[in-house]
């Protein structure tokens, strides 16, 4: 299978391009331990990267209404902490790099609050290979925002709000665009609007998580995602 095709690449930040387990899992665990939940297994807790936390938190204890409390919760730990805890990949720069080079058009669309997604790849030097960052609203719950608000929690949300600010016609959208990220989520939001899914394997999936999902390819290491995105 060939993806040299594609003039827009877009990918997923936590467990894609950065290394943000050990920040979101330490904030994670304030949350759990502020409000006197148990604390989930290690394994729990790594799959809380990636998805969006609200429902993470239900399927770990929290009931639903106390869920934009543990966010509340959340966000004061991982704000000025959790976040900053933080690397880019090994090899993703020089990926980044070689696909720019190439023509192919670069967009970041992650299930985490745009506004520090945003943050992120400028402090970590993504931006200048990119052409957006895309990412999730805050929730109305915890930002106090009216209901009318615009609403992106999903990873589908988040790819159809990537795929119109970047002005490509959703009807060719499968043949123009491909979808690389890390975990299910990622496979299941790309083909809600028919796109292919690389998964990388370097980042927090289950083992054969991805591969059920119904990735299309499988990126082992950065240099291979580089050498799938470009053979043709």
């Amino acid at each position: 299978m060939t993806f040299a095709n594609r003039s827009l690449v877009l990918l997923d930040l936590d467990g894609t391009l950065m290394d943000s387990a050990p920040g979101i899992i330490s904030s994670v665990v304030h949350a759990f331990e502020t409000h006197g939940v148990p604390v989930p297994s290690p394994d729990a807790l790594r799959r809380f990267v990636g998805p969006p936390l609200a429902a993470s938190f239900v399927a770990n204890g929290f009931a639903e209404d106390d869920v934009p409390e543990a966010i509340r919760t959340y966000r004061a730990h991982f704000v000025p902490q959790g976040m900053w805890t933080n690397s880019v990949f090994d090899g993703i720069p020089e990926v980044l790099g070689a696909l720019r080079a190439s023509g192919r058009r670069l967009a970041v669309a992650t299930s985490k609050p745009e506004i520090f997604a945003r943050q992120l790849t400028e402090r970590f030097g993504l931006d200048p290979f990119l052409d957006g960052v895309y990412g999730a609203t805050l929730e109305d719950a915890v930002t106090g925002a009216g209901p009318d608000a615009p609403r992106r929690s999903s990873k589908a949300d988040v790819i159809e709000y990537a795929l119109g600010e970047l002005g490509v016609d959703p009807a060719v959208a499968g043949t123009t665009a491909v979808m690389v990220g890390d975990r299910e989520h990622d496979v299941e939001g790309a083909a809600a609007h028919g796109l292919e899914t690389i998964g990388v394997a370097w980042g927090y999936a289950d083992p054969g998580e991805l591969e059920a999902a119904g990735a299309a390819a499988m990126a082992p290491t950065p240099a291979a995602l580089t050498t799938l995105l470009l053979t043709p």
